[in-house]
């Protein structure tokens, strides 16, 4: 009984060890995505559920997820209308 008791004790630690050295979280960045949206075009921030704008060309948003990117020092990436990713623009 003592024995399967510091078995799990020692899976328990090394459990624990794991899972605290997983490494820090990551930040949140600021890149924005160009996405298809209803019949529409949407920017969106990356990791959000919800849209920052909508547009009704994809010229249109792409410029304005430029924007966002260059005062976030983040990057934009197009989406192409099946959902695939088309570009990405860096402005670090």
């Amino acid at each position: 009984m003592a024995k399967e008791k510091s078995w799990q004790q020692l899976i328990l630690a090394l459990i624990r060890t794991f899972l605290e050295n997983l490494g820090p979280k990551r930040a949140r960045t600021w890149h924005q995505h160009v996405v298809p949206y209803e019949d529409d075009w949407a920017v969106r921030r990356e990791g959000n559920k919800r849209i920052t704008s909508k547009h009704r060309k994809q010229s249109t948003a792409i410029r304005k997820a430029k924007s966002i990117a260059k005062k976030r020092k983040a990057d934009v990436i197009i989406h192409r209308a099946d959902g695939t990713i088309r570009e990405r623009i860096g402005f670090d």
